[in-house]
């Protein structure tokens, strides 16, 4: 998710797709991990701030990063559902999962 955020702010910005890259290189620390998710969220949200309007492929791209985490979120409660892992409370109420 790290990885897609930044590409889909530098590709929102520039206004075509512009690649993939993440800075996340290792995933083993878990202060690490959870830095790295803030503040590509963060450089989501500036990149949709500090522009005056989008343009339909800027749309595009910010709809698709959306739908790429919504589909990552889906995988974690399959996973949880799956793994007979209890679903955090948060999840049940936004999503009415038991």
């Amino acid at each position: 998710m790290v990885g897609a955020r930044e590409s889909y702010a530098r590709s929102i910005r520039r206004g075509e797709w512009a690649g993939f890259s993440c800075s996340l290189k290792d995933h083993s620390r878990k202060g690490d991990v959870a830095d790295a998710l803030e503040s590509s969220a963060n450089l989501v949200r500036e990149s949709i701030k500090t522009m005056d309007s989008f343009d339909q492929t800027q749309c595009r791209l910010l709809v698709d990063l959306v739908e790429h985490e919504a589909a990552h979120h889906g995988q974690l409660i399959r996973y949880l559902y799956g793994l007979k892992l209890p679903v955090p409370e948060g999840w049940k109420e936004r999503y009415t999962l038991r």
